[in-house]
């Protein structure tokens, strides 16, 4: 009976956006238009729910936390649509008890991701930023600035999710030969992509490149760590752009120092604050709360000639944030049209 209520006076149902970028408003707009739209820059918090209490639908990133206290603000909410693929800042528990229906965003950086991957592997493989740090110098010597052909390395890949894959595809495109560990296995994907199952440490004895695509869990934590990394091959590559705890700092720097890894390409690091979803780095609610620059500042590994840091930038491109803004659209359309999808 509610659904049919939403369907026959579309013109009542009412929708509020919180931490919305200009950009996202037209975007919405136009799919959404034929609802009330209510569009609100800041954060959650108990001075603005004042204004939304009433609103069928609520569509935010990653702060506040929803807790029960304040969803519970809400008198007719029946949909949370959040603007992230993580959820464990919603209270599941008090929405299913009081029907309402929870979809994320899954996936929308899988293909980004994966080109940051690489452009940090080529980055390291061709001497980019030595060669343009000397040139700016008009120093155009070639001397020290010999690099390495990516064709018929191998790339070991570790986890095989949908960044995973987006990789092991690219990878291939450059004629590499690509080895995978995964705590489950898909020989139709393996197949299918041209790759080989191996355990990790088989992959680390045998990978010119190791590369991380690993959600960061207990079971993760210091998943490459002082023990294991002396089991790479001797002059490899490490790349993480997954989650800085998945490796232990003093690992990178053990290998670095004994000459195991010849570089490493990092886009996190093990002393970032908690990072729950990657959309978080753009809000302001974050930097209050932390301060990257200092936190690189501080890290050691910025020092070494031989590794590229990235400020956690493999996920902020174009057609990333656009993705995450037209899979909401889509949730909130499935959901008025009766088939919820992206449930959780």
């Amino acid at each position: 009976m509610g659904q049919r209520r939403i369907e026959m006076t579309r013109l009542f149902v009412k929708i509020a956006f919180f931490e919305i970028e200009g950009w996202e408003k037209p975007l919405i707009e136009e799919k959404l238009g034929s609802y009330t739209l209510l569009f609100e820059q800041h954060a959650l918090s108990p001075e603005v729910i004042v204004q939304y209490r009433d609103i069928d639908i609520l569509s935010s990133r990653s702060y506040p936390n929803l807790t029960e206290e304040l969803l519970k603000q809400f008198t007719n909410l029946k949909l949370v649509s959040t603007r992230t693929t993580g959820f464990d800042h919603i209270d599941l528990a008090y929405c299913r008890k009081n029907n309402i229906i929870v979809c994320n965003v899954p996936d929308y950086g899988s293909y980004t991701v994966a080109e940051h991957t690489l452009a940090l592997m080529l980055a390291i493989s061709r001497q980019l930023i030595q060669s343009v740090e000397r040139t700016k110098k008009g120093d155009f010597r070639l001397k020290g600035l010999r690099g390495f052909e990516l064709y018929g390395k191998t790339l070991g890949v570790v986890g095989t999710g949908s960044i995973g894959r987006s990789v092991i595809r690219l990878a291939r495109c450059f004629g590499m030969e690509v080895l995978a560990f995964s705590r489950h296995t898909d020989a139709a994907l393996a197949k299918k992509l041209g790759f080989t199952y191996v355990d990790l440490d088989t992959l680390l004895a045998k990978s010119d490149i190791v590369s991380l695509h690993v959600p960061y869990n207990k079971e993760t934590h210091h998943l490459i760590n002082k023990n294991n990394i002396m089991k790479c091959k001797k002059g490899s590559i490490l790349i993480n752009t997954a989650r800085g705890g998945v490796v232990d700092t003093e690992a990178i720097l053990k290998g670095l120092d004994t000459g195991i890894l010849f570089a490493a390409g990092l886009d996190v690091l093990e002393e970032e604050c908690y990072i729950r979803d990657e959309v978080q780095l753009l809000t302001e609610e974050f930097l209050k709360e932390c301060n990257l620059k200092t936190q690189l500042l501080n890290h050691v590994l910025l020092t070494k000639p031989n590794v590229i840091i990235t400020p956690h930038n493999a996920f902020n491109s174009t057609e990333a944030l656009q993705r995450i803004v037209n899979i909401t659209i889509e949730n909130i359309t499935a959901f008025l049209s009766h088939r919820p999808q992206n449930t959780v």
